[in-house]
Order: C-alpha cells, then sequence, then structure tokens
C-alpha cells in the first residue's frame, strides 16, 4: 500500500501549529504561541514541516485541518489555507473537531482512572467556554457545546479533568471540588490530528470543497452543562 501523508493545520487555539503524519504517525511538526501569528507564521511552518519530513507537497494525500470550535480568526485563516492547498493539489480535505483531537492528545499524554471523564474546554469569553465530554477512552459521551462554567457544573458526574485555554481560568474555582481536576498548562497541537486524519482517510470522509465552513459556534444561547453523563 502506498503511503499516506497528510498535513494537518491546527489553528482553532492561541496555537499555530503544523504536522505532517504518515500512515497515522507524525513524522515532523512545528507550533509557536506567539501573539497573532496564524496568518504570518502558517505558510512558513508548512514549509517547515514538509522540509524536516523530506517531502514535497506533491506527496501529500490530503490535508486535515482542526475545524473548531474556537478562535474565529483562527479558523478562517486555517481552513481557507487548508481549502487553497486542496484546490492546488487536487486532494481531499479532511475535517476535525477541535475538542477531538484535544481530547486525543491529553489521552495519549496522561493517564485517567478507569471512569474519569475528560473535558476539553477552549476560552470563549468571561466564565464561558466551548467544550465537550468524554470517557477515559476518548469516547464522546457529550456533544459539543457553549457553556457557562460554575463550581456545580460537574456535579454527580464522578470524576472529572478538565483541560485546555478554557480550563486553565477555572483553578480556583474548582479548588474546593475533590472530585474535579484542573489539569493546566495544556497546550494544543498538530499532531493530536494525526490518528483522526488518517482514520477518517481510510474511510474517506472527505469534506466538499466549495461548501465547507469551520465550526466557529460562535452564536449560542450558553447554558449549564447536564449534572448526568
Amino acid at each position: 500500500m502506498k503511503d499516506i501523508y497528510i498535513l494537518q493545520i491546527e489553528t482553532a487555539t492561541p496555537t499555530c501549529a503544523v504536522a505532517i503524519s504518515k500512515n497515522g504517525a507524525t513524522i515532523s511538526a512545528v507550533q509557536g504561541e506567539e501573539a497573532n501569528m496564524h496568518a504570518s507564521h502558517l505558510t512558513l511552518f508548512i514549509e517547515q514541516v514538509l522540509q524536516k519530513a523530506g517531502i514535497t507537497m506533491a506527496d501529500l494525500g490530503a490535508i486535515a485541518v482542526s475545524m473548531g470550535p474556537g478562535s474565529y480568526t483562527g479558523l478562517r485563516i486555517g481552513v481557507s489555507t487548508a481549502k487553497g492547498l486542496c484546490y492546488a493539489l487536487d486532494i481531499p480535505l479532511l475535517a476535525l473537531n477541535t475538542l477531538d483531537a484535544m481530547a486525543a492528545g491529553f489521552l495519549a499524554q496522561n493517564g485517567v482512572d478507569s471512569g474519569t471523564v475528560v473535558v476539553p474546554m477552549i476560552d470563549a469569553r468571561r466564565m464561558e467556554v466551548y467544550m465537550a465530554i468524554y470517557d477515559d477512552q476518548g469516547v464522546l459521551k457529550t456533544p459539543t457545546s457553549a457553556q457557562i462554567i460554575d463550581e456545580t457544573s460537574f456535579v454527580e458526574m464522578g470524576q472529572v479533568v478538565l483541560f485546555g485555554t478554557g480550563a486553565d481560568k477555572f483553578e480556583g474555582l474548582f479548588q474546593a471540588v475533590p472530585s474535579v481536576t484542573v489539569s493546566t498548562g495544556f497546550q494544543n497541537s498538530a499532531e493530536y490530528l494525526s490518528t483522526l486524519s488518517y482514520t477518517k482517510f481510510l474511510q474517506q470522509e472527505f469534506e466538499d470543497l466549495i461548501y465547507f465552513e469551520p465550526f466557529y459556534l460562535k452564536d449560542f444561547i450558553a447554558s449549564t452543562p447536564k449534572k448526568r453523563i
């Protein structure tokens, strides 16, 4: 079987990240978190990961992009770049939910006890976040939504681990809640797209280049998470 190289783009959060995967395994990656670097560095990062991987654009089998939710500007830049490359190279576009990728990346790096739920969070504003809930194997339990978080948000859920740009601001809020752990400092990465994008490629879950848009999740009525999964 021919090797499948996928260029992966992650711009949904303050991290601007690009990676190359070969048959589902990351072989090169680069990222940064300087302010407003998505527009200025994305093309440069793409050139760098291709060079590190020892391949050219012509070797790519697909482009994978983190589709959101997240930063409106970051998503627009990442998706427009991905679509442009797909048009130019005549290769398919793969779109991955940003929270799915975060959950996969976190669980690959951190062991959690059986029965623990993990909650990737992307900062929206004030006490609001974009979030989803996954079990300890990364299986989605509660789909992506926008929520207002308070100290009662995760009662009756058992052990809960929160992480991501949206979780860091709640470290103090949950200090007195022993069932909730806030894992601070999580950094998003295009590497977390590798397994998910390869699976989608094999299943031929390609996006329509004409109609595909980022998952902005910007117009919402925020609510409180359900007390039970």
